[in-house]
């Protein structure tokens, strides 16, 4: 089956389907990328932040790309003061126990809203935040709604406890949703924006933040709405599955990316080994799942601390550490889990509770595909056997590369076919790191 084709001039500069792809996507974001003291800015976490927590942001509609060609309808945010759209909506970052202030415009055809589950007393347009009813009594909205095409109305509350949540539309919501009307808020400790929540256990690399939002779309869906119709849920099934907006190989493009102008935060982790003198704090990934099933995410060589789940922290009721080291993230609708990540060499496996034994094959037993490779042999930072002659190493610094998607294949991968979907690169360079990137 062929994905569904929208009416509207696909992107130039698309990737093709396939292993030139990967190629060209990982030539791009990781011998292209930048230094490590650089690598919020191409490769982490993009925050909008407001001296005033006051944030305005716009309901309206444009297209995505995906990897095959595809041009897809969307709803979703832009921030108003950027005049730009964009999907996911922008992630809002503001700090615990300050006044938070969001201003909606919208142009959509239709009414729409903001829900901010996880937020306590919020109040839509000086009224508490409370579901409409029609004249009939029927639910028209789960929060006041601003009209269609020109109306407005401003949300306020107090940012709660630190974490990951997710901001969706309240009208229409199943719709709506699956049109693109999601983002992130991320809520930072006060006084402490380097740590995922209040405990000092919960420090991570500020250079080495990233996020992860999860979710499907159906592209039949899109184009029902896009010509004006219902969306048939009896025949709902989502062909691409995103992080962040963008399938793979996507995910590997920088933050920003210029061919991808609607989409603008990509999902590439970029870290280094562990070493306590240079680089003792781990990176931290913010899981959150804007879709309708779970999605069990995992990076490939590297177990993930989970120290956060939905804004609250892992722990006892006197407050004793609870976190656990969890190998697959099971992300469900709506959750956001929040872990600390870090890379142990083979020197530091004894510093480790379950040290997992690697047997590496032949070099000749192993499937190296033409004449190029970004080796990553071993799953830990141990030593690589050479390659033979005839391949040439790409690898600048003796950094490694490994695979993270969701562990649900057909998520991992667009129209059921061939790689793609919910799947990044985790780049792990060595405890000294890189002076070529």
């Amino acid at each position: 089956m062929t994905p569904t084709r929208i009416p509207r001039p696909r992107r130039s500069a698309r990737w093709a389907v396939g292993a030139t792809a990967l190629a060209a996507a990982v030539a791009t974001a990781l011998l292209g990328g930048p230094a490590p003291a650089q690598a919020a800015a191409d490769n982490g976490l993009l925050c909008d932040t407001s001296p005033t927590n006051t944030f305005t942001l716009k309901a309206d509609d444009d297209y995505i790309a995906t990897p095959d060609g595809n041009s897809i309808y969307m709803w979703s945010y832009a921030n108003e003061v950027r005049g730009h759209f964009q999907f996911p909506g922008p992630t809002l970052c503001v700090t615990s126990g300050q006044k938070v202030t969001v201003v909606l415009h919208n142009t959509l055809p239709e009414a729409t809203s903001i829900v901010f589950p996880g937020q306590k007393g919020v109040v839509a347009n000086g009224a508490p935040a409370q579901p409409q009813f029609d004249g009939g009594g029927s639910l028209t909205s789960l929060v006041q709604a601003a009209p269609a095409r020109t109306g407005t109305v401003t949300y306020t509350f107090t940012a709660g406890s630190p974490g990951t949540y997710l901001y969706k539309s309240g009208t229409d919501v199943s719709k709506q949703v699956q049109m693109g009307m999601y983002g992130a808020l991320v809520v930072r400790p006060d006084g402490h924006p380097d740590r995922v929540n209040s405990r000092v256990d919960s420090a991570f690399s500020p250079t080495h933040e990233y996020l992860f939002l999860l979710s499907e779309l159906d592209p039949e869906a899109h184009l029902a709405v896009e010509r004006g119709g219902p969306i048939d849920w009896t025949t709902f099934k989502a062909r691409y599955f995103l992080i962040n907006g963008r399938s793979m190989p996507d995910t590997l493009a920088p933050n920003n990316a210029s061919w991808l102008p609607n989409q603008p935060y990509g999902a590439f982790v970029h870290i280094r080994a562990y070493d306590a003198a240079t680089n003792p704090l781990p990176a931290t990934i913010r899981y959150l799942n804007a879709g309708t099933v779970d999605y069990p995410f995992h990076p490939h060589g590297s177990d993930e601390r989970v120290v956060n789940q939905d804004g609250q922290p892992v722990q006892g009721d006197s407050g004793q550490d609870l976190s656990y080291l969890k190998y697959d993230i099971d992300v469900q609708p709506g959750q956001s889990i929040d872990v600390l990540m870090d890379w142990r060499d083979v020197e530091h496996w004894n510093e480790l509770t379950n040290p997992v034994p690697t047997n590496l094959p032949a070099i000749t037993d192993q499937l190296l595909v033409g004449t190029d490779t970004w080796f990553s042999e071993s799953p830990y930072l141990g030593v690589k056997n050479p390659l033979p002659a005839n391949i040439t190493d790409n690898n600048v610094c003796g950094e490694y590369y490994h695979v993270a998607h969701s562990h649900a294949l057909q998520q991992a991968t667009n129209y059921g076919a061939a790689f793609g979907g919910m799947m990044t690169v985790f780049r792990i360079d060595p405890v000294a790191g890189c002076t070529t990137n």
